[in-house]
């Protein structure tokens, strides 16, 4: 069986997330969908939140991919995160070149750690590639319509977060 780990801080999930979810799981016979604690970048939203977020999207791409989805909390290294799920495959997404720069060393340091699990670049469907979580957050916070760049779920929570009434 071939699993792949999809790992990000998801804060929130993006439109851009789930194209990337959706088409990786078509490559594997298990998706993993790896939530970092990451406390270093002092989320928005809760651990909690945001692994119900994802859990409400993979649902839905399950069902439309017929991929076996599920979500697993992580705050250990990255390549520990994959021995833990059986992972052979990191599956990371691009939008920029400056994106391609820090994964570039990402790649290069989990090789070192363990050269059996591969990483896999996907890029972001041309529609997708500017969205970033933080330029989102930044937009909701600001009071801006964000529901082209997030899940309909997500936009309610955005509002509810920043306590504002949607356009």
């Amino acid at each position: 069986m071939r699993i792949g780990l999809y790992p990000g801080t998801f804060d929130p999930v993006t439109l851009g997330h789930t194209d990337i979810i959706e088409r990786a799981a078509r490559l594997v016979d298990r998706l993993v969908i790896g939530v970092a604690i990451n406390r270093d970048k002092g989320p928005l939203f809760t651990l909690e939140e945001r692994v119900a977020m994802v859990e409400d999207e993979i649902a839905r791409i399950a069902a439309l991919t017929g991929a076996e989805i599920v979500v697993h909390p992580f705050e250990n290294l990255l390549i520990d995160c994959a021995h833990d799920v059986g992972a052979s495959v990191i599956i990371r997404g691009l939008r920029a070149v400056a994106d391609f720069e820090y994964e570039f060393q990402m790649v290069g340091m989990n090789r070192a750690l363990d050269s059996r699990v591969e990483t896999v670049f996907l890029m972001a469907d041309a529609r997708r590639q500017a969205i970033a979580s933080k330029l989102v957050k930044e937009i909701a916070r600001l009071g801006g319509d964000v529901s082209s760049f997030v899940p309909v779920p997500v936009v309610s929570a955005l509002t509810e977060r920043f306590n504002r009434a949607p356009r």
